[in-house]
């Protein structure tokens, strides 16, 4: 299942920094690396798996490659995300509730 991808991709923090630069802006892997100590081979790898994911696609330019967030993932993200938009409202309503009762 790709959610189990998209989470498994998020769930380490050097990913989730690499996702979040390229949030900014495409760039490149040596680009990426400026101020993360990482290897060139490891940045290499988890490009792969956010790639893999569908969070990250990739442009060859030349001999670069230049990376940048792949919108069809953030909506793989957002439609999970709705599956449980409901859920929270209700919960907040019924904190709000216990808490008036409480006062009282």
């Amino acid at each position: 299942m790709i959610e189990n991808d998209l989470f498994k991709a998020l769930a380490d923090p050097t990913r989730r920094a690499i996702f979040a630069k390229l949030a900014t802006g495409g760039m490149n892997a040596s680009a990426l690396r400026e101020g993360m100590e990482i290897s060139q081979p490891a940045m290499s790898q988890h490009l792969a798996v956010l790639r893999n994911a569908k969070l990250v696609r990739e442009q060859r330019r030349g001999r670069f490659v230049n990376y940048e967030v792949d919108p069809d993932g953030l909506a793989l993200i957002a439609r999970w995300l709705m599956k449980y938009r409901a859920y929270w409202p209700r919960r907040v309503d019924a904190l709000k509730t216990l808490l008036k009762d409480m006062d009282q």
